[in-house]
């Protein structure tokens, strides 16, 4: 389980595989110093409801993975920054099921 932190010690739990897309989406939208809304639903574990967090380059970021980062599905990430771009802002969706090669990551 990884972690990501956002400004002065808010900290969200995340399976690696799930942060490191988000680190690649989220990295990239701030390469471009395009500040951005990332939301996700909470688990009924986790107490249910949503968080949406305002994203800029301003607040520090950190991510923190458990174990080695694994490999990135590029299809994921594009749908990650697609959404980016829609007033509701990025939404944390499950992985796309199209096929990938592990490789390209």
């Amino acid at each position: 389980m990884g972690v990501l932190i956002y400004g002065a010690g808010s900290h969200y739990d995340f399976d690696d595989r799930v942060l490191a897309h988000l680190r690649a989406a989220i990295g990239s939208k701030l390469r471009r110093r395009e500040s951005f809304f990332v939301e996700w639903t909470k688990g009924a574990v986790d107490g249910g409801g949503r968080v949406s967090l305002w994203i800029t380059s301003d607040v520090p970021l950190q991510f923190r993975f458990a174990q080695a980062e694994p490999p990135v599905n590029q299809a994921w990430v594009r749908a990650l920054l697609d959404s980016s771009y829609t007033p509701s802002g990025m939404i944390l969706t499950s992985e796309p099921d199209a096929s990938w090669d592990e490789r390209e990551g």
